[in-house]
């Protein structure tokens, strides 16, 4: 299993890349020496080894000790006033969105940073579920590993070489994912946008964002009315 933190990559007015979004792949394992000599490795030699529990301890460790480190050296630096904003999904393991700890370490970082959870039963509202690990998957499968070592580096590997472009294209697929939900009143009947990027592309490159039509937000806001009036 891993731990993959990613954001949405920013490019300058001529279309150059100015920031991957590339925040880290963080396998969950612990490495530990080898008690004996084999064929493939010399005992003491240091081995992954998965961790079988993945708990609250270990995603509040790996956050504070992986992810904000990450953040921290990578984000841009004409950026960092900004409020970054790390999105989990709804898994147990997963943190509260006000974790003390989580908020100490991030006071000490200097960061304006927060935790938030994406909507119950929602994996579309999530841009890893949303295309990244099929993406990555695919790229991965052509090496083929045999070995917790070779897998980590096979999935290293697809996340340093998934091109910038297409990160970008699932950000915007999530918007208009968005907008479908927005559309059937915030159930999970909705149609899955499938849009072509030879449409959207155009000669400026992919757009900073989506336009939604002012009659959605309308309705929208009209709905949630009827839900709080009862």
């Amino acid at each position: 299993m891993f731990l993959v933190a990613l954001a949405r990559p920013r490019f300058d007015d001529e279309g150059n890349e100015t920031f991957s979004g590339k925040i880290g792949v963080f396998p969950l394992v612990t490495y530990e020496p080898t008690k004996r000599r084999s064929v493939n490795r010399d005992a003491g030699t240091l081995v992954a080894k998965p961790i079988s529990s993945i708990n609250k301890e270990v995603c509040r460790n790996f956050l504070c000790n992986k992810v904000l480190p990450a953040i921290k050296a990578k984000w841009p630096s004409d950026a960092l006033g900004e409020t970054i904003f790390i999105q989990q999904d709804n898994a147990p393991c997963h943190l509260n969105d006000d974790d003390e700890e989580f908020r100490r370490v991030v006071c000490e970082c200097g960061l304006d940073i927060h935790l938030m959870s994406q909507p119950p039963n929602s994996p579309d509202l999530n841009v890893l579920d949303l295309g990244y690990f099929n993406a990555i998957q695919a790229l991965q499968h052509k090496e083929s590993p045999k070995s917790i070592e070779e897998l980590i580096v096979a999935v290293t590997n697809s996340y340093e070489r998934l091109p910038s472009y297409q990160t970008n294209k699932i950000f915007l697929t999530l918007q208009a994912t968005m907008m479908e939900i927005m559309k059937a009143k915030g159930s999970n009947k909705y149609k899955a946008p499938h849009w072509s990027s030879r449409i959207v592309q155009g000669e400026g490159g992919l757009p900073y964002q989506l336009e939604c039509d002012v009659s959605i937000v309308q309705a929208v806001l009209a709905h949630l009315g009827e839900i709080v009036d009862g």
